[in-house]
């Protein structure tokens, strides 16, 4: 186990250590909080409350929901934006490279390679078309920010740069320093931009969306590859690696951009058409957290005998309301627990399978695209994402881990019990042997 553990760990720590998913991953996680801010409001704009869309009308207008949907475009509908920004500025942070000019470079990049459109006309060259700054543009944005990036670190390691006298200010010497590598990328990025348009697919975006982007989330949206997530995120974890950072610096852009077409199919009022996504993987497949260990920890709270896991139990109830589970992973411990690992790596793919097959058969909706910060609540979360039914599906997967980890917790539970039990044994044992050892030297 320790030979093992020591190869997964080298692995894991080198997919962590990777400066590019690690750029992913730190964007989207400082871009969450716009994207979660803008998706309530599409929610706002489509309450499911009976006479709220008239009493809307009636106080506002035949527009109000432009209201609404305004601060949704302007945050999750232009998601890439934020996203090619924040890749660009982790990645030169890990170069040590300017950052700002690294996000105007990520930013002209994907701009240039964005085809313009003219709505009204129907023809190219007036404007930027919305559907590529939202989830459709995503891939592109990260590919190419992260490219001309990688141009600004070739340019600085043979200092291609103008060098200006010391006595100029810093800053305007920096910006100068910044003339050679940003004409580079808008040149080159141009050039491609050309040669694409000269193709059947007309655009970079095209050709990526066709080709890269489209099945990557067809495959990301199917049960099988959820599976197979859930299998080495519970994998990695069992042995002390955080297995959520590592599958979700690769499968969050993924599952956002599909959270991204169900929130505007949402908005326009058609046929959600993801069953998985992100808010499927938060809100229904880790209830409580990684390994869905809502129910183990009521087990440890209201069923324990040994002294050990209610104390447990009472710790962590708290931080498991709100989906932090670390107490129980590393208290129980599960962490290198062949007994607990079992059910900690199985409990997540039936908590999958029963949100699926009940959304599959219509018994749950599909979740609606609206971002909730993974800290909510089970039940509630359910609620927001899916409604009453959502709510509903949340309380029977809590009843259902707590039946799988049942089992297992007892045997848990009954060897830490006896483990006690034979601890205080001795230890009267020592205690009485030092009082009679006490009464022999007073007589």
């Amino acid at each position: 186990m320790e030979s093992f553990s020591k190869r997964m760990s080298s692995v894991a720590l080198k997919l962590d250590g990777n400066r590019y998913l690690n750029a992913v991953k730190n964007s989207f996680i400082a871009a969450m909080p716009i994207l979660i801010v803008g998706s309530f409001f599409i929610l706002f704009a489509n309450l499911p409350i009976p006479g709220y869309a008239g009493f809307m009308r009636s106080w506002l207008g035949s527009g109000w929901q432009r209201i609404f949907t305004v601060p949704y475009d302007v945050t999750m509908n232009m998601m890439t934006i934020y996203i090619v920004v924040e890749v660009s500025m982790e990645l030169a942070s890990s170069y040590k490279l300017n950052r700002v000019s690294a996000a105007f470079s990520g930013l002209a990049a994907f701009l240039v390679l964005t085809p313009v459109f003219d709505f009204k006309r129907a023809a190219l060259g007036s404007g930027l078309p919305m559907n590529n700054l939202s989830a459709s543009g995503l891939f592109v944005g990260i590919i190419f920010s992260i490219l001309a990036v990688e141009i600004l670190h070739f340019t600085d390691k043979r200092g291609w740069k103008i060098k200006m006298p010391a006595s100029v200010p810093p800053n305007v010497s920096e910006s100068f320093s910044a003339l050679i590598p940003f004409a580079l990328v808008i040149i080159i990025f141009n050039f491609v931009r050309i040669i694409f348009e000269l193709t059947s697919f007309g655009s970079v975006q095209n050709f990526i969306f066709s080709n890269l982007q489209a099945p990557l989330t067809s495959l990301g949206a199917s049960l099988p590859a959820t599976i197979i997530v859930l299998l080495m995120e519970g994998f990695l974890w069992s042995f002390g690696i955080h297995g959520a950072n590592v599958v979700g610096s690769v499968m969050t852009p993924i599952w956002l951009s599909l959270t991204a077409q169900n929130a505007a199919a949402f908005a326009a009022g058609k046929a959600i058409p993801n069953i998985v996504n992100y808010q499927f993987y938060n809100n229904f497949i880790k209830i409580g957290g990684s390994g869905a260990t809502f129910g183990l920890c009521l087990l440890l709270l209201f069923f324990a005998k040994s002294k050990q896991f209610k104390a447990l139990g009472r710790l962590a109830i708290g931080p498991e309301i709100f989906t932090i589970n670390e107490p129980i992973i590393f208290g129980l411990p599960i962490v290198l627990n062949p007994l607990m690992v079992i059910p900690f790596i199985l409990t997540p793919i039936v908590m999958a399978l029963i949100a699926y097959l009940s959304m599959r058969i219509g018994l749950v909706p599909l979740t609606n695209g609206v971002n909730i910060p993974f800290t909510t609540p089970p039940i509630i979360a359910g609620f927001i994402v899916s409604g009453w039914r959502g709510a509903v599906l949340n309380v029977v997967q809590i009843i259902v881990s707590l039946f799988i980890y049942l089992p297992f917790f007892r045997t848990a539970d009954k060897l830490a019990y006896a483990q006690e039990a034979e601890k205080e044994r001795e230890q009267k044992k020592v205690s009485g042997g030092n009082s009679n050892s006490v009464e022999k030297l007073a007589r």
